[in-house]
This record gives C-alpha cells, sequence and structure tokens, in this order.
C-alpha cells in the first residue's frame, strides 16, 4: 500500500499544455505562444490516454490543462469530460480573451472543470494591458466575474518582476474583490519571452515573501508560490508552523508537465525532456526517469542549495537554477540565504533591479 502523496509515485500536479496557439502575446509567455496551433499537437484520442494514464496515479489526480489558451482547441471539453470521468480532477487556465465568455466558462463549469485560474498582472486597465502588450483586462475581470456567477472556484496567477512587483498590494485588493479562492504568485523565470524581463532583487524578493505571509494570515483566500519555494523557508524561519507542510512542490517532485507535442518535462519552466507520451507512459517518466529521480533527491541538489538545511521543505526553484546555470541541480539565484558555515561559490546576484527591499515586510514598496 502506497501513500497517496507519495511525491516519488505521483505527482500532485500534471499540467498539460494542450496547445501553444493563443491570440494574446504576452511579454512573460513561457511558450512563446503563437496565433495557430501546431498541427503536432497530441490529437484528441493521444490526448484520451494521456488523462487514461494520469488517472493510474491514483484517484483524483489532479490535471491541469494549460497553453497557449487551451481554449483554441475545439475538444477542450470533450477532454474535460473526458478527464472527469476517469476521476481526474479537471482544472484549466484559460486566456483573458473575449473568447472566453460567460456560457464559456458555465460550459467548462457544466464539463466538471473543478477550478479556473486567470492571470491578472496589474491592478488596473492600464498596467495589466501594458504589461501583457495586449488588451486583455476587461476581458480577464468578466471571465472571472463569470466565474463566480457559475459557482466555478477561480485562481488568480500573477508574475512577480521588476515591472509588477509595486502593484502586488493593489492585485492583493484585486484578487479579494473578484472572490478568489487562491493567489498563485509566481516569480520570474528567464524562459520564453520572459528573458527579455527584469527579475527583483534576491533581497526584494525575500521581502516580499514576508509581506506574502501576511497576506495569506490576513485573507480569506489562500496564498501560493510558484517557483520561489523559499515561500516556505521565510515561513519556518518567521515561526509560522504550518510553513513546511503548505505545497512542498518543485520542478520534478510532485510537479510533472506535458508539452503540447507530448514531452514530458519536470515543468513548463524547466525544458529538459525526460520522455515523450507517444512512446513511453507519463507514469514511468515520473517515477523511472533518471532527471525526475535526481530532482526528488535533496541530496543531489549542489551549491548553497545542496547545504542548505531547509532543502527538504524547500529545495529551490529547479527551474530558476537550469535557466541561470543550466544545471536543474545548481543554487537557486533568486533565494539571498546563505546557509551557515557555507563558504562554496555563490550563484548570480538574480536580476538587475537595484535591491528595493522595504526593509518591514508590510508592503513590497518600491523604496530602496
Amino acid at each position: 500500500m502506497f501513500d497517496d502523496l507519495d511525491t516519488d509515485r505521483r505527482p500532485l500536479v500534471l499540467v498539460w499544455e494542450v496547445t501553444q496557439a493563443c491570440e494574446l502575446a504576452c511579454r512573460h509567455c513561457r511558450a512563446d505562444a503563437r496565433p495557430a496551433r501546431d498541427p503536432d499537437e497530441l490529437t484528441t484520442e493521444e490526448g484520451k490516454r494521456l488523462l487514461r494514464e494520469a488517472a493510474d496515479f491514483g484517484d483524483g489526480q489532479l490535471v491541469v490543462l494549460s497553453g497557449g489558451d487551451p481554449l483554441a482547441r475545439e475538444d477542450l471539453l470533450e477532454l474535460v469530460e473526458y478527464g472527469t470521468d476517469l476521476g481526474n480532477r479537471m482544472t484549466v487556465t484559460p486566456s483573458g480573451t473575449r473568447s472566453l465568455t460567460p456560457d464559456r466558462v458555465r460550459e467548462l463549469a457544466d464539463a466538471g472543470v473543478r477550478r479556473m485560474a486567470l492571470s491578472l498582472d496589474g491592478a488596473t486597465v492600464g498596467s495589466h494591458d501594458a504589461f501583457r502588450g495586449e488588451a486583455s483586462f476587461a476581458d480577464t475581470v468578466a471571465a472571472a466575474e463569470a466565474a463566480r456567477d457559475a459557482g466555478l472556484p477561480l485562481q488568480i496567477n500573477t508574475t512577480v518582476c521588476a515591472e509588477t512587483v509595486d502593484e502586488l498590494p493593489a492585485i492583493r485588493d484585486r484578487v479579494r474583490e473578484l472572490g478568489a479562492v487562491l493567489w498563485s504568485v509566481f516569480f520570474l523565470v528567464p524562459v520564453g519571452r520572459g528573458r527579455v524581463l527584469d527579475p527583483v532583487s534576491p533581497e526584494r524578493a525575500e521581502a516580499v515573501m514576508e509581506w506574502l505571509h501576511g497576506v495569506d494570515e490576513a485573507e480569506q483566500f489562500g496564498v501560493k508560490t510558484t517557483e520561489a519555494p523559499f515561500y516556505r523557508r521565510v515561513g519556518i524561519r518567521n515561526d509560522r508552523a504550518d510553513a513546511a507542510r503548505r505545497g512542498g512542490i518543485t520542478a520534478g517532485r510532485g510537479f510533472a508537465f506535458v508539452s503540447h507535442v507530448g514531452e514530458v518535462y519536470p515543468s513548463g519552466f524547466l525544458p529538459e525532456s525526460a520522455g515523450n507520451v507517444r512512446e513511453r507512459s507519463v507514469v514511468d517518466v515520473y517515477r523511472n526517469a533518471d532527471l525526475f529521480a535526481d530532482l526528488r533527491d535533496p541530496g543531489k541538489l549542489t551549491g548553497k542549495c545542496g547545504a542548505c538545511e531547509f532543502k527538504h521543505v524547500c529545495g529551490g526553484s529547479r527551474s530558476r537554477a537550469y535557466a541561470h546555470a543550466g544545471d536543474p541541480l545548481a543554487s537557486d539565484p533568486l533565494c539571498p540565504y546563505v546557509p551557515e558555515g557555507y563558504d562554496g561559490p555563490l550563484p548570480g546576484d538574480g536580476g538587475s533591479l537595484p535591491d528595493g527591499s522595504s526593509g518591514d515586510g508590510t508592503e513590497p514598496s518600491g523604496r530602496a
């Protein structure tokens, strides 16, 4: 009998990038999305086989249908219904476009979608649309309101970089107003179009983590970080007793990503393939591929992440380590913490933004 939450045997989150097609051309897009669908995308039948394999991980496997924009696939509702019938918990991350009408939102809910995630990278029309390079704020807010009306739980995803960090308090207010159940705060990894954006400095990131813990305590919605697992280290060091229990997911350890053409990556932000679902079961790849096994072994980490006493509950962003050093087991350059007694090499400074830490952790302000 196996532990149902044993990340050596199953991912807590399995993302399938059903397409890279999207009407938007956001400046930070990991997928470098484009308007047209790739003719080599997994077909409907191949997708259904993937969903059957996902169900083999165990009852209630969480499957996220992402993109691009999943709505670009005509078979999206069919895939949601099929996955739901298999017992998978199906969620979807559509783009905020005019195609995401209230009727489409209701159809997704009726098909069995358990949660919908929308991206909000600014609190106003001007800031959100400027960051995304497209007019999507109004469509995103309308879709969020439609989700509330349909009784569909809503998650808001926000990218943290030099351009957006000062907007976080105002975005928090929007998350509250929209009735979201979870705010997923993603710290930029320089892949895809995101290579041209400036990340925050490690010190600024630490201050944002402190602030986010305060938000989590004060708000009705939950807060989680993406590609910033040292959020847990910050919580533990500040005596937040539940910090070590939250998430615990990093690339390849509780998380797997299947690309639109079937490549299995530890994360969409760590594009090193461990196999292809057209040739090998996603269950086999996740459990047995050397890359995934190495990423689940904290003893394989190098640099200050390898020496860190928090490596079992944090482990650093493997995606960011790969983007910066070409080695998914290297240190995460965004984390400023240096373990006591460590005198080895340190990663780079993590970005060109000057240290803008607020110092008191109350608001991620722009003051030095």
